[in-house]
């Protein structure tokens, strides 16, 4: 922080109020801090091992090997088209602000609902990731037993110091993102060299080995081999491509780098960075550990048959019992600071959305607290919506699927949804009135557009992949959100909702931006 002048800052907030927005929020994110956000919530050590059943139980081995760096890759291109736009536009709620400005009230608002729901479904979904992996870790040395009370107590504790850490300022939640990025870089190097002194031999064909594991039983509670199948019967071509949700999956949320840039020192320069490094480093280390746990594996049919277990059943097989445990507590406490960070996302899309009026009580929503610094309002909520989807959704089932698996197998495709929306906005806008002026960190016109046509690929990819059976329902729902936003906008919102301040209402903003600037305390 010691580099960052006075001019830097003056730079910082000339480009905030360029856009009609006051300094309200603390700049106290370092460069590492906002790579450390976005690292945390993709968080290797969350999902890439509460999902592993998807290639595991899949294309067996190859997924890991030829799956994860193809699945990242697809994650990496939208990183770095998003990249483009938040240099040039770094605002809170960035991808919002970038569908507004290059194309018009619609799409941004249209952005951010996607954006939105897909942020508050992940923070219910990571925190149930994390329950399960307790219970499965730890749980039985407090005698715990899976119900839906006990879930939802436990989310109720988790999410509430989740949120209670992000009300109580940037500062301390930079200070506990930073240690997530060192714990979930050292934990994820523990893990693999773990892995690779218990591995009875080092196999590495087993890595680039296609095996179609869809429709193999799983060991059910009973012990008996009648547990559903984690993939239903497809062909190999077709368990490899599902096998890709693995890394897509995981490999989400660095939206986050955009979304505090309000609070990031240095933000036109600094967000691009974290997004892309983010990206790259969780590539990296998690297929380091990946490729070590598969190596480790007993035998790979036996893995396939245990589904969603084969994490714990490799390492009871294998691994001694205190380092083992160890292991399972330092997963934990980065499964955790992976919720925390994305508390602070979603807060900061709640916070940026009501500024400009997206939703009900905006007012309320998009105050900040004088004494903290933060969207107080807007952490609460983002984290009881969380809480209440989780219950809600458990409790409602359409056939035998509970209406919670339903909703999460969407929220990838709502997230994904939500960039590649600017970024198709982008390809269209660049050069012309809408987007006429770059940030420090530039492609080129021909490198952003090559990236912008290869995140539209991909999006094509992402939902073709992700409505597939068993989360065939996700593309019913996609569509019906669609149709529901549409006749909502139609409907209501687009007499309502103005949009992000732009052109002459921006002028127009100068006194009520130093009137918020004052409320807080900003010099």
């Amino acid at each position: 922080m010691s580099d960052y002048t006075e001019l830097d800052k003056k730079q910082d907030v000339h480009i905030l109020h360029s856009m009609g927005y006051a300094q309200e929020l603390e700049r106290r994110m370092s460069s590492f801090s906002n790579f450390a956000v976005s690292f945390s919530i993709i968080c290797i050590l969350s999902g890439g091992i509460n999902s592993l059943a998807q290639a595991t139980s899949g294309a067996g081995g190859a997924a890991i090997g030829i799956g994860w760096p193809v699945g990242c890759f697809i994650s990496l291109v939208f990183a770095i088209a998003m990249a483009q736009i938040s240099s040039a536009y770094p605002t809170a709620g960035g991808l919002y602000h970038w569908g507004s400005i290059l194309g018009n009230r619609f799409t941004g608002w249209l952005t951010a609902w996607f954006n939105l729901l897909g942020l508050v479904t992940v923070l219910g979904a990571i925190n149930v990731g994390t329950y399960y992996f307790f219970f499965g870790a730890l749980g039985g040395y407090f005698g715990m037993v899976d119900t839906t009370l006990v879930r939802i107590l436990f989310l109720v504790v988790i999410t509430g110091l989740q949120a209670l850490v992000n009300h109580m300022g940037i500062g301390l939640t930079a200070k506990l993102t930073d240690f997530s990025g060192y714990l979930i870089f050292a934990t994820s190097i523990a893990l693999a060299v773990v892995c690779l002194i218990a591995a009875p031999s080092y196999d590495f064909a087993r890595l680039f080995t296609f095996t179609n594991y869809s429709g193999v039983a799983t060991i059910a509670a009973d012990g008996s081999a009648t547990g559903a199948p984690v993939w239903p019967q497809v062909s190999t071509f077709w368990v490899f491509a599902l096998g890709l949700l693995l890394p897509i999956y995981t490999i989400t949320g660095y939206d986050a780098s955009a979304h505090t840039s309000e609070e990031t020192l240095k933000a036109a320069h600094s967000v691009p960075r974290g997004m892309v490094a983010s990206v790259l480093w969780s590539a990296l280390f998690g297929y380091i550990m990946l490729c070590a746990f598969v190596l480790m594996l007993p035998n790979m049919d036996d893995a396939a048959k245990q589904g969603w277990n084969v994490f714990f059943w490799a390492m009871d097989a294998r691994v001694n019992p205190i380092i083992k445990d160890i292991l399972y507590f330092l997963i934990f406490v980065s499964q955790w600071l992976c919720g925390l960070a994305t508390v602070t996302s979603v807060s900061r899309m709640i916070f940026a959305f009501s500024r400009d009026g997206g939703l009900p009580a905006s007012k309320g929503l998009s105050k900040v607290s004088p004494k903290f610094r933060t969207p107080v309002s807007a952490i609460w909520t983002g984290s009881v919506l969380s809480v209440l989807f989780v219950w809600g959704s458990s409790l409602v089932s359409i056939g035998d699927t509970p209406v919670y698996t339903i909703v999460v197998s969407c929220t990838v495709i709502f997230l994904f949804f939500s960039f590649a929306i600017p970024i198709t906005l982008g390809l269209f806008a660049w050069g012309t009135s809408k987007w006429d002026k770059m940030g420090p960190w530039n492609l080129g016109e021909m490198g952003f557009k090559l990236f912008a046509v290869l995140s539209i690929l991909a999006m094509i990819v992402i939902f073709v992949i992700g409505i597939q059976p068993p989360n065939d329902w996700a593309g019913i729902i996609t569509v019906g959100f669609l149709v529901l936003t549409g006749i909502v906008w139609f409907g209501f919102e687009r007499r309502r909702f103005r949009g992000p301040p732009i052109g002459e209402e921006i002028a127009r903003r100068k006194a009520e931006i130093a009137a918020a600037e004052a409320a807080v305390g900003e010099r």
